[in-house]
């Protein structure tokens, strides 16, 4: 694939690590986590095929340049609108007004090879129970937990609970201040492309910054960062987001929470690019689990795969280009107990190399699944030991095929 083409994905597009070096003074580095090369099912979302290529690497570190001069702004038409509100600076600035108190910065000390050091990124509180919502990766290793409000009051923090396949994490503080407030989330159905979102967090560890622009795709699929599993049905937004914004909220213009900024995505290995959220949806089934148990335990299939497009279902002398095509059944996994199939060879088409073989899941339960996302979107909203009945095309003809969901492993490695 060109090399232009390569797509950067960042996780941990807002965690800034400061960290002391003993024998050479300061030195800044990056918090990402763990590199990966394949997308695996897990959290439901859709897996790339083994067409696609991803590179990642850390963030660099910020530079401050000069601010371009004012220039005589050009004749613009009326600013759009979103459900009847006109974006104008009176109304962010209203917005501002009434979220920011809800946006936390946090800063998180820890040790690493012998040399102590400090990170920072965002949060936005929950409840009155002062639970605070953040990125798992924010807060994995942090040995102590320093939440700092919009008016500048501090607070130590402890960890609830955190899941690295959503790379989402709660943490809690004892007392919260009285000019605080929690912010609600909000549907993710009436989530669109286009309107217009607000970002609030601490991007270079500068607390309480607001950044607007809009949707600028939905369902995304973004790594978890953490493990060799995706996270589903990500938003993309062009409203800037740099390192310290990771945990953050996206917000609408009604100031309901639409997802958690967690990573960047750029062609030039800087912050220029777009940004990607982890949506209100999988927020408000993680979440509770995480604020009473302390983790999530998500439902396994136990497949890699795709959607169906163009040369796949040449090769496959498929007729429609729909359902969840399964690339490979995991060993020891309950699609392989069920006896689901995977690819067996691959062949070449106009100069690829395509799996030819696996089952192609069309429904579950009854329901259509027009693609791989749809399957896993399913899978992971069911309990573990929950039993599903999948309507398989192999081989041109359907057939019916069962399958008893187990909890995900532990360790996995694709």
């Amino acid at each position: 694939m060109n090399n232009k083409k390569l797509l950067a994905l960042f996780a941990g597009g807002g965690c800034l690590l400061f960290i002391l070096i003993v024998a050479t003074g300061f030195a800044l580095l990056w918090f990402v986590p763990r590199e990966i090369s394949t997308v695996q099912e897990m959290v439901p979302t859709e897996t790339p095929s083994a067409r696609t290529e991803v590179t990642r690497q850390a963030l660099p570190a910020p530079t401050w340049t000069p601010a371009p001069q004012e220039k005589e702004a050009p004749n613009e038409p009326d600013p759009p609108q979103q459900k009847g509100m006109n974006v104008t600076s009176s109304t962010l600035s209203t917005l501002y007004s009434r979220v920011n108190p809800g946006v936390v910065k946090i800063d998180v000390l820890v040790t690493r090879a012998g040399r102590t050091g400090q990170g920072s990124g965002s949060g936005f509180i929950l409840d009155g129970d002062g639970h605070i919502v953040t990125n798992n990766h924010v807060v994995a290793q942090a040995e102590r937990l320093i939440v700092t409000f919009h008016d500048g009051f501090q607070a130590e923090a402890e960890a609830v609970g955190r899941d690295r396949d959503s790379d989402l994490a709660v943490i809690r503080v004892d007392d919260l201040p009285a000019n605080v407030s929690s912010l609600p989330l909000g549907d993710p159905e009436e989530v669109e492309t286009g309107q217009w979102v607000v970002a609030v967090g601490s991007p270079f560890g500068l607390g309480s910054t607001m950044t607007l622009g809009i949707v600028s795709a939905r369902g995304r699929t973004i790594p978890s960062g953490a493990t060799p599993f995706s996270i589903p049905q990500a938003i993309q937004t062009d409203a800037a987001i740099n390192p310290g914004n990771s945990g953050g909220p996206l917000l609408n213009l009604e100031g309901k929470v639409i997802g958690v900024n967690a990573q960047i995505a750029s062609q030039t290995g800087t912050s220029a690019g777009v940004g990607f959220a982890i949506p209100s949806n999988v927020i408000r089934l993680v979440v509770p689990t995480l604020i009473e148990r302390g983790e999530y335990i998500w439902p396994w299939l136990g497949v890699r795969g795709t959607g169906v497009d163009l040369i796949l279902a040449k090769a496959n002398d498929l007729e429609e280009q729909r359902g969840a095509y399964i690339v490979e059944v995991i060993d020891g996994g309950p699609a392989e107990e069920a006896g689901l199939q995977g690819s067996s060879r691959t062949e070449r088409v106009d100069g690829q190399d395509v799996p030819v073989g696996g089952d192609i899941v069309v429904a579950i339960d009854g329901q259509a699944v027009e693609n791989f996302d749809d399957l896993l979107i399913n899978v992971a909203s069911r309990q573990v030991d929950e039993r599903v009945e999948l309507t398989v095309l192999r081989d041109g003809q359907q057939r019916q095929i069962t399958v008893e969901l187990q909890s995900r492993p532990s360790e996995f490695q694709p």
